[in-house]
C-alpha cells in the first residue's frame, strides 16, 4: 500500500506490525517520553497490544496512521527511534489530522523528531489533500513546539482546547478558512 514506508535521508518510518508491541510498550510506559501526556502511559503489554490494534484498525480502515520510526544505518532491525504519523479525528466541527510524534528519550535533541514529521507532514498534503493537519501541544513543551513549527505548522490560537492532559495549544497547516 502507497505510504507504508517512508523514507528520510537518516530515518525508515514504516507502518507498525504486531512485532513492535513490545517496542510500542517500551517506549509508552517511559516516564520521561510520555511526561507532557500522562494519559499516554501504559501499564501493561497487554495495553500495548490494544494500543497496536487501535493503530493497525486505522491503518485498515484509512490507509494512514501511525510510522514506526527506525535509523536507516544499514541494519534491517535497527533500535526503534519512536512513532509519528497521522490519525484522523475531530476538533472544532471538523475532520483534521492529527500529528503525532513520540520519541524514546535517547533519540531526543538530534532532529529525528523534526525529520520524522516533516516528511509526515509532506505526505498528508501530497495523500490526504483538502483535510488540515493539527498537532496539539501541551503548554510546557517546548521541544514540540519546535517540531510543529518546523514541520511547517503554524500557531492557531483560536483552535486551541482542553485535552485529555490540559490544554491543547494548537499549530495547523491548511486550514485555511481559519488561519
Amino acid at each position: 500500500m502507497d505510504g507504508e514506508e517512508l523514507l528520510t535521508a537518516r530515518l525508515s518510518l514504516r507502518r507498525p506490525t504486531p512485532a513492535d508491541i513490545e517496542e510500542i510498550f517500551r517506549i509508552h510506559r517511559d516516564r520521561q517520553a510520555c511526561a507532557h501526556n500522562p494519559a499516554d502511559m501504559l501499564a501493561t503489554r497487554s495495553d500495548a497490544a490494544d494500543r497496536y490494534r487501535r493503530w493497525a484498525e486505522h491503518w485498515d480502515r484509512h490507509g494512514f496512521g501511525y510510522w514506526v520510526i527506525r535509523r536507516r544505518d544499514g541494519h534491517r532491525h535497527a533500535a526503534v527511534a519512536g512513532f509519528c504519523g497521522l490519525k484522523l479525528m475531530r476538533l472544532h466541527d471538523r475532520d483534521v489530522l492529527n500529528l503525532f510524534y513520540r520519541l524514546d528519550p535517547p533519540a531526543w535533541g538530534d532532529g529525528v523528531a523534526t525529520e520524522a514529521a516533516t516528511a509526515v507532514v509532506a505526505w498528508a498534503i501530497t495523500h490526504v489533500a483538502g483535510l488540515p493537519v493539527v498537532a496539539r501541544v501541551r503548554p510546557g513543551n517546548i521541544a514540540s513546539r519546535t517540531v510543529a513549527m518546523r514541520a511547517g505548522l503554524c500557531r492557531a490560537e483560536h483552535l486551541d482546547t482542553d485535552g485529555e492532559d490540559g490544554l491543547d495549544r494548537v499549530y495547523a497547516k491548511n486550514w485555511h478558512d481559519e488561519l
